[in-house]
């Protein structure tokens, strides 16, 4: 296990999500201007809904070190650490809740979740990391939501026909609207900041759905171009919400080599771990 040396950014959403490492993904951007400052954790969990990730959040993968023996400590499965737990693990500072995209799959799709529920799933979300009488309840944690991108339904029904076998059209344009909008008003009853990524992408496309797909790989996960504009809104949400968890305004966890090279017999001293929240 490593050892507990900076705070975190963990990213929870579907596909989406855990395609944020792809190269030039908007996870590995957070990955490299937050070097040094956070750690980004993704948990991401491709073709899950709101449904199948709450069970999920509320397990937490935790080791501890006692007399000098590792041992595991809370449930065997990755997630949000209880409030127990949180003690010996890296602090989340800013949990990023990303999904709507498999939930706004038409009924009778097994990813499909009904409006209402989808709501509800999300408010669960937040409360379980805000409610001062969650088991989860994290008081130093900013959450942030984001909306699921905009589908391109011609570039998805190829994308679909083109599979072995063949499948039907499994999206649907105005329905993933009605879902991104759904995470908007969750996230102005909840007082959450929220990343509208389907207006941004929409915008960026010109406001015509054939042209989304310049940011789109198969009318429904994001292309390189997509994820920079997705990295751009969510970094712009953080600074106007939450700019003392802004990486221009963090420091680094450890001094770089420039100081200590500067001053090497003090080495030891200057390699200590700091807070990088404090400047």
């Amino acid at each position: 296990m490593a050892a507990n040396i900076q705070d975190a950014i963990m990213l929870l959403g579907d596909s989406l999500t855990q395609g944020g490492y792809d190269l030039n993904g908007f996870a590995a951007k957070l990955a490299y201007v937050y070097n040094r400052k956070m750690d980004v954790i993704n948990r991401g969990f491709s073709g899950y809904n709101t449904d199948w990730a709450l069970p999920v959040f509320e397990q937490a993968e935790v080791e501890r070190v006692r007399d000098g023996v590792t041992e595991p400590y809370g449930l065997p499965i990755q997630a949000f650490a209880t409030k127990e737990e949180q003690a010996h693990v890296p602090k989340v500072r800013l949990l990023v809740i990303w999904f709507g995209a498999n939930d706004a799959a038409p009924p009778p799709k097994p990813q499909h979740v009904p409006l209402e529920r989808f709501r509800a799933n999300l408010r669960k979300l937040v409360w379980t990391v805000r409610a001062p009488e969650s088991a989860r309840h994290s008081p130093d944690t900013r959450v942030v939501l984001m909306t699921p991108p905009p589908v391109c339904t011609p570039q998805r029904a190829r994308a679909q026909k083109a599979k072995s076998p063949p499948r039907e059209l499994d999206r649907e344009f105005e329905t993933t609207r009605r879902y991104a909008e759904a995470v908007g008003e969750v996230g102005r009853e909840e007082g959450v900041p929220v990343v509208d990524l389907w207006g941004a992408l929409y915008e960026a496309a010109g406001r015509e759905e054939e042209k989304l797909e310049g940011f789109l790989t198969d009318g429904l996960h994001v292309n390189e171009r997509g994820y920079a504009i997705v990295f751009d809104e969510l970094v712009h949400t953080i600074k106007e919400n939450y700019p003392e968890y802004h990486y221009d305004n963090l420091q680094s966890t450890f001094i770089y080599f420039d100081l200590i090279a500067e001053n090497p017999e003090k080495y030891l001293e200057l390699t200590r771990k700091r807070n990088a929240f404090q400047q």
